[in-house]
């Protein structure tokens, strides 16, 4: 039986981190488990169908989730967004997304996914209060599709995803693309084709040397800028302003069909607008993408620590971060600073 709901925190702000960056958005990972093996994640040889992913009592439960999402409210976070692993792998998602949508002070409550179990899903989160979804389609190639999804998706059943999506309501959908040379940057004009004028926005992104098991190397990054050329060409863009929290920048279609977005992290980092925080799904807070470690608030919460002094606690964690690894990448590299989260942990 869920708890009486509890009274709203005082919105008191963290103070900027040590770079002068303010607390303003939240991901919360709510399961290290996904039914894709995608190599620039979580490929197959390194996380096999025995592999010993998170009990579930090791993870948060729903009440530890919205207890820690009121602290970070409290403390100027405005933005939520679930990922995982696979967020709709988690039992009875529509349940926590009501719970954090009912959060006072939360102004946009949204999910990434693979899109597999929208078919079923998107309706029971509209209903919940979910406000926005961003699918994952690397290639409108079904065999493409097939091989990057490490065998195991179907992109029929993405598309029906996202149809379903629509119907409930999320239209535009964002499409997240990760471009890897030799492997699917060939299909990029037919992905544009496939969503230009169907109102949904296409965002390109570089692959990133995140975790310590996909095997980046530098040559297989295509630069942003080398997409806008491609795309300019065949349909003419124009850029469009970006704001300073930004991580996408934004195009339009010259003839009015749309816009899509490109989140250039490795070529042009925007560590100096970062505003997130990342909560994995055993509790532990991370404040980059690219850490080497989190810090357990987990224990804190079932420790019995209060409510001031979880505030506290984050307040100080953030107060202390000077993350900028995407600015600092080719230094760090060459000093073998390569340990990261695995991003399945953290939700990218």
């Amino acid at each position: 039986m869920r708890p009486e709901a509890p009274v709203a925190l005082q919105i008191l702000p963290a103070p900027p981190d040590a770079l002068g960056r303010a607390l303003a958005d939240l991901r919360i990972s709510v399961i290290d488990r996904c039914n894709f093996r995608c190599p620039y994640c979580m490929p197959e040889e390194a996380y096999p169908a025995d592999h010993a992913f998170l009990r579930a009592r090791d993870r948060l439960d729903f009440d530890e989730i919205e207890r820690l999402a009121r602290i970070f409210v409290s403390l100027g976070v405005r933005k939520l967004r679930l990922t995982g692993g696979e967020p709709l792998l988690r039992r009875d998602l529509p349940v926590l997304v009501a719970r954090l949508a009912a959060i006072a002070g939360v102004e946009d409550l949204a999910l990434t996914t693979n899109g597999m179990l929208l078919p079923k899903l998107a309706q029971p989160l509209r209903d919940a209060g979910l406000r926005r979804i961003t699918v994952s389609m690397d290639s409108v190639d079904p065999v493409v599709f097939r091989s990057m999804s490490g065998g195991r998706g179907e992109l029929a059943q993405v598309e029906a995803g996202i149809a379903a999506a629509e119907r409930a309501g999320f239209a535009p959908v964002k499409i997240n693309s990760v471009v890897m040379r030799g492997v699917n940057d060939d299909g990029v004009l037919d992905l544009v084709a496939r969503f230009r004028g169907t109102g949904h926005v296409v965002r390109f992104i570089e692959y990133m040397d995140v975790g310590t098991v996909n095997g980046w190397r530098g040559d297989r990054v295509v630069p942003g800028a080398e997409l806008v050329a491609r795309i300019d060409a065949h349909w003419p863009l124009e850029a469009l302003p970006r704001s300073a929290a930004s991580t996408s920048r934004r195009w339009r279609f010259r003839d009015g069909a749309g816009e899509i977005g490109f989140i250039n992290s490795v070529t042009e980092p925007f560590c100096g607008g970062c505003t997130r925080a990342r909560l994995s799904a055993d509790g532990s807070l991370y404040t980059c993408l690219f850490a080497r470690a989190g810090h357990d608030l987990r224990a804190l919460l079932r420790g019995g620590e209060s409510d001031a002094g979880l505030r506290a606690v984050v307040a100080g964690i953030w107060s202390l971060r000077g993350d900028r690894y995407s600015e600092r990448r080719a230094e760090l590299r060459a000093a073998g600073v390569l340990e990261h989260v695995e991003m399945y942990r953290i939700g990218g």
